[in-house]
């Protein structure tokens, strides 16, 4: 990570830069060095007050956390770690069904959640969490269980690189399959534009915490989703069904955006209520900034 006066001056990236960086791994650093300040002060994770173990020391550790006692006695440096440093498991659960392909901007939603995902990999693996990777429509498609090695990261971000939207969105069943096989309690980060019904996405939700994991939903959208700008008369097209509708915007404009707003407090109210964290995403704003938000937010809950 960057010292703090370069952090500082970061400046935040357009997304059509963003979409010009086709390597994950340079998009992920990149948009983590935009990251708020001090990563131990992440509610992710921190150094406890329950001593683990010791592990060698490597560049980029803190020297505070080294142990200058065990040094004087073997000559070679040791940070001590904690409990939760060692035990915890991210896995990044990520929507790939056909609706992911909107995009009225650079960014379709997918590649927005591509590019939180990697970044999301990068900024555990940096922290030496293990983190694992989910891919679902209808079911589970592709399954990277949580690891800490830098050869698992990267295998993570090929999965990412090379993803393309296809399938219906039914999440239902992948989350419940999702849960019953974690072994451990840990973090469970879904991204999704969640087109689904909420019972059943709040169901999953339910189960993961029922078995005791932390859960942060992130809801991405788009800014016409948002909005709806469209003044002329339009054809809309469902990406996974391939329905077409034909109207005149003006006459749905209102009743889109109540049926829309609706929507999103029913994911807010439920999520308040299973003490899941929720976050709505819009595509149009620069992820390390969605990122630094959200992370300070839950950092003055936590």
């Amino acid at each position: 990570m960057p010292e703090q006066q370069e952090a500082a001056t970061f400046k935040y990236l357009d997304f059509d830069t963003l979409s010009r960086i086709s390597n994950m791994q340079l998009l992920a650093k990149t948009v983590v060095e935009g990251f708020i300040l001090g990563l131990h002060r992440s509610p992710y994770r921190g150094f406890s007050v329950e001593f683990a173990e010791y592990r060698s020391y490597v560049a980029g550790d803190e020297i505070r956390h080294l142990d200058w006692k065990l040094y004087g006695k073997t000559d070679r440096y040791y940070i001590k770690q904690f409990e939760e440093e060692t035990n915890l498991k991210c896995s990044v659960v990520l929507d790939k069904s056909g609706s992911m392909s909107y995009g009225s901007g650079p960014l379709t939603k997918l590649q927005y959640s591509c590019y939180l995902a990697a970044s999301l990999a990068y900024f555990m693996m940096m922290q030496r969490d293990a983190t694992g990777l989910v891919l679902f429509d209808t079911e589970i498609r592709t399954l990277l269980p949580p690891r800490s090695r830098t050869a698992h990261l990267h295998l993570m971000l090929a999965e990412l690189e090379n993803l393309t939207p296809g399938g219906s969105t039914a999440p239902g069943k992948p989350l419940h399959d999702l849960a019953e096989g974690i072994k451990s309690r840990g973090l469970i980060v879904l991204i999704s534009d969640l087109f689904a019904e909420p019972d059943e996405v709040l169901s999953g939700l339910q189960h993961f915490k029922f078995l005791g994991n932390d859960v942060i939903l992130f809801h991405i959208v788009d800014k016409a989703e948002l909005e709806f700008p469209f003044q002329q008369i339009t054809e809309f097209i469902d990406p996974e069904t391939q329905e077409r509708i034909l109207t005149a915007p003006q006459h749905v404009r209102q009743s889109y955006l109540q049926e829309m707003e609706d929507f999103y407090s029913v994911y807010r109210q439920g999520c308040a209520d299973l003490k899941v964290d929720y976050k709505l995403f819009d595509t149009s704003t620069p992820l390390e900034l969605a990122l630094s938000e959200y992370l300070y937010q839950r950092s003055r809950r936590y």
